[in-house]
């Protein structure tokens, strides 16, 4: 796991059958390293009849009881560790991958803006799903991107303006209608002419020309190159520093010759914030062909990494109360402590609390340093960028709150769950 971590550090692309195979061994190694927690049980478990001398009573009986039932205690122990170091490792990953993520993510629309993706480009499909918006949202107005790429060859070329993921040739552009400007620019006063390009940016540029190239299919399935064309444009400021876009009106597509067809429908956040309820509605009426979704940012994962950790800890608290069930299989050492205590009720409790918190005391211990150990050697391979066009890694806070509260309250929790039955004389 070392090699793999220190061989993926540095800010490059990945995305290669040999960097794959660089991921899989790295989890490999982090299972094996997982699976040699289990003969450290008995060892720990000798440590802790070995330092337990001045507890109180039942505390040292409980612990001297679970070390001694090593054979029994052992295995349920071992899975113990091993869940441990799994929630723990999770846990660092799932903060260090989500990190990387949200530095990384880019927003599909301006936040808010409802999308519907008309992914035939069929014109009655784009038709089916206007109806559908203007009955869930009456007097809204949709704006309409269109594209003809499809038809041929088409790109853009803008002087001196620095678009996003391009170098020198934009892709085909928001080509729409007025509405679409007013989406892009969050103005609804933003002047329109069908034949004046706009590139909307938040950067101060001064734009006279777009450069349009284009081709049509042949006959024989070849492209055939026409002349480029040159139209005017201007420059205008967009509300969102996200919005670094060229916008061409739809008729100086039709004028070249191409016959544009809708992809996308918008809700402009301007106009209206589409609520989740009234998304799910849309999406129930646009069925399985097309899709709506609202742009709302980077969305955290919480709830699926929280239910992974959740049900691993669950299977190690379980292990662990196992554990301390099969301690006390015997009954010796609750006669002798019945003996010492005078037959309290109290004593027999704390002695069912102390081999379940003693057992899990000795599966965290490890699993929790395995596990910090495997979420931090793991972080660089699962990190590492898969595009070529590389996002540096970005520092993430190692969650060392949350697993010291894991590592101290396991114990705790386990202790509590064992002593709630009521105590069965011997």
């Amino acid at each position: 796991m070392a090699v793999i971590a220190w061989a993926t550090h540095e800010d490059e692309h990945y995305d290669d059958f040999g960097s794959a195979l660089q991921v899989l061994a790295a989890i490999d190694g982090g299972a094996l390293f997982v699976a040699g927690l289990g003969p450290a049980a008995p060892w720990l478990l000798g440590v802790l009849r070995r330092h337990t001398a001045r507890l109180s009573p039942a505390i040292r009986l409980a612990a001297r009881d679970v070390a001694r039932n090593s054979p029994r205690t052992a295995p349920p122990i071992a899975i113990t560790m091993v869940m441990t170091a799994f929630a723990v490792s999770w846990m660092i990953l799932t903060v260090a991958v989500t990190a990387q993520h949200r530095a990384g993510y880019f927003p599909q629309a301006r936040s808010g803006a409802l999308v519907v993706d008309v992914q035939t480009g069929d014109a009655n499909d784009a038709a089916a799903a206007r109806a559908v918006i203007q009955q869930e949202l009456p007097g809204v107005p949709i704006a309409q991107r269109d594209d003809p790429a499809h038809l041929g060859h088409f790109s853009l070329d803008v002087e001196d303006v620095d678009l996003p993921d391009v170098e020198s040739v934009a892709s085909a552009g928001f080509i729409g209608d007025p509405a679409l400007l007013r989406y892009l620019t969050g103005d609804p006063a933003t002047p329109y002419d069908e034949g004046t390009a706009v590139v909307v940016t938040p950067n101060d540029l001064k734009v006279d020309t777009v450069t349009l190239f284009y081709s049509m299919p042949t006959d024989d399935d070849a492209e055939k190159e026409l002349p480029s064309k040159s139209i005017p444009a201007i420059a205008v400021k967009s509300a969102d520093p996200y919005v670094n876009e060229v916008f061409i009106p739809t008729k100086v597509i039709r004028d070249l010759g191409l016959r544009p067809q809708p992809i996308k429908l918008i809700v402009d956040p301007s106009a209206h914030r589409t609520t989740e309820a009234e998304q799910e509605r849309i999406n129930q009426r646009l069925g399985e062909r097309m899709s709506a979704y609202v742009e709302r940012g980077f969305q955290e994962p919480a709830a699926e990494w929280m239910g992974v950790v959740a049900a691993a800890l669950a299977v190690a608290l379980a292990s662990a109360l196992i554990a301390g069930g099969q301690a006390g299989a015997g009954g010796r050492t609750r006669r002798v402590l019945l003996r010492v205590r005078a037959g309290s009720p109290l004593a027999l409790r704390m002695f069912a609390a102390g081999r379940a918190g003693w057992s899990m005391v000795c599966g965290t211990a490890l699993g929790t340093f395995a596990g910090c150990v495997i979420g931090l050697l793991l972080a660089w391979p699962m990190t590492a960028s898969s595009d070529w066009d590389v996002l540096p890694r970005v520092s993430f806070e190692t969650p060392w709150w949350a697993i010291a509260a894991l590592a101290t309250g396991l114990p705790v929790l386990a202790g509590v769950i064992a002593a709630l039955p009521k105590p069965r004389r011997p």
